[in-house]
C-alpha cells in the first residue's frame, strides 16, 4: 500500500480545510486577546457576551459571518461588537491560506500527508500566536511570556520537521534576544535608569531566532524597525500625536491610586517598581519620545520572513 502524499492531495480542498481552521482558531484568538492580558481562563466559562455575560449560542459565533448577520451587536443586550473580532477571525483564514500557498504547496510532491499536516500546524500556530501577541501589545504595551516564550520552545522542538539544526535555532534565539536586550535594556538602563524597551520585545525577536535562525531574527528586528518607524510617522502627520492604548492609560491611574493607598515598606517597594517602568510615566510631548508599540511590527516582519524567507535572502544575499 503506497503512502499518501502531497501529490495526493486535492489543493481546493486543501484549502478550503486550511482557511477554516484559520478562521476557527481566530474566533478563539479573540478569547486569547482578552483574557489572556487579565490572567482569565481560557477554557472556561465559554464565550459570553462582554455587555451582560451571557452565553454566546454556537451559531452567533460562526467567525465572521456571524458577526455580519448580528450587524456589529450582540444578539441578548445590544452592545457594540468591536470591529476587531471579525479581522482577527478573517486575519486568521488569510494567514491560514497564506502558509498552504507559499509553504505547503512549495513543498516536494513526494512529502507525505502527515509531514503536511504537521508543518500546516506548525506554521499556523506561529502565526495565530504573533497575530494574538500583536493585538495584546496593541492594547496593553506587553507581551505574554506564554506566546514568546512558549512559541521559542515550539521552534525548538520542530527543528528537525523544518530542516533546521538545534544549533542554528539555538544560535538564532540567542542573537535574537541579545541583540535586543544588550543595547536597549541593560546599557540604556544604567544610563538613564530605565528600560528602552521591554524584554517581550526581546523574547519576540528570540522566537524569530529559534523558528528561522539568525537571519531571521536580524531581520524580524530592522525589517519591524523599519515598519514601525514609517507608521510613526504618518500617524504623527496625519494626527499631530500617537497617542498610548486606552489600557495603559487606566492601568498607569490604577498604579497611581494604589501608590497613594500604600504605606510604609509596601509603598517604597512599589516606588522602586515603578521607577523601573517606562510605562508607569506619562510619555513626553514630541515624536521623539512617543511610545509605540512595537510587537505587532516584529510579529509582522516575522511573518513576512516566513512567508517569504527564501525571497528575502536572495535579494540581501544573492
Amino acid at each position: 500500500m503506497s503512502l499518501v502524499t502531497l501529490a495526493d492531495l486535492p489543493g481546493p480542498f486543501v484549502t478550503i480545510i486550511a482557511v477554516a481552521l484559520g478562521l476557527v482558531f481566530g474566533s478563539f484568538l479573540n478569547v486569547v486577546i482578552y483574557r489572556l492580558p487579565r490572567a482569565q481562563s481560557l477554557s472556561h466559562p465559554g464565550s459570553r457576551c462582554p455587555g451582560c455575560g451571557e452565553p454566546i449560542r454556537v451559531y452567533d459565533n460562526i467567525p465572521v459571518l456571524g458577526w455580519l448577520v448580528l450587524r456589529g451587536r450582540a444578539r441578548c443586550c445590544g452592545i457594540k461588537i468591536p470591529l476587531r473580532y471579525p479581522l482577527v477571525e478573517a486575519l486568521g483564514g488569510l494567514l491560514a491560506w497564506a502558509i498552504v500557498r507559499a509553504i505547503i504547496f512549495e513543498l516536494p510532491e513526494e512529502t507525505s500527508w502527515w509531514r503536511v499536516v504537521l508543518l500546516f500546524a506548525l506554521y499556523l500556530a506561529l502565526a495565530l500566536g504573533l497575530l494574538a501577541a500583536s493585538f495584546i501589545d496593541l492594547d496593553h504595551m506587553y507581551l505574554p511570556d506564554p506566546i514568546t516564550v512558549g512559541g521559542t520552545a515550539l521552534g525548538f522542538a520542530s527543528v528537525l520537521l523544518r530542516d533546521l539544526t538545534l544549533r542554528e535555532a539555538a544560535v538564532g534565539a540567542a542573537i535574537g534576544f541579545l541583540v535586543v536586550w544588550l543595547p536597549f535594556d541593560f546599557l540604556y538602563r544604567r544610563l538613564r535608569g530605565q528600560s528602552g524597551m521591554g524584554l517581550g520585545d526581546a523574547k519576540l525577536v528570540m522566537l524569530a531566532g529559534a523558528w528561522f535562525g539568525w537571519r531571521g531574527a536580524l531581520f524580524a528586528l530592522l525589517g519591524g524597525a523599519v515598519q514601525a518607524s514609517l507608521t510613526a510617522v504618518v500617524v504623527y502627520l496625519t494626527r499631530g500625536r500617537l497617542d498610548e492604548p486606552a489600557a495603559v492609560i487606566r492601568e498607569r491611574q490604577e498604579l497611581r491610586e494604589l501608590l497613594e493607598s500604600s504605606e510604609g515598606e509596601a509603598r517604597a517597594e512599589l516606588e522602586r517598581e515603578i521607577a523601573l517602568d517606562p510605562l508607569a510615566s506619562e510619555p513626553e510631548p514630541g515624536l521623539g519620545k512617543a511610545r509605540l508599540a512595537f510587537g505587532p511590527f516584529l510579529a509582522l516582519a516575522t511573518i513576512e520572513y516566513m512567508l517569504f524567507g527564501d525571497v528575502i535572502l536572495q535579494a540581501v544575499f544573492p
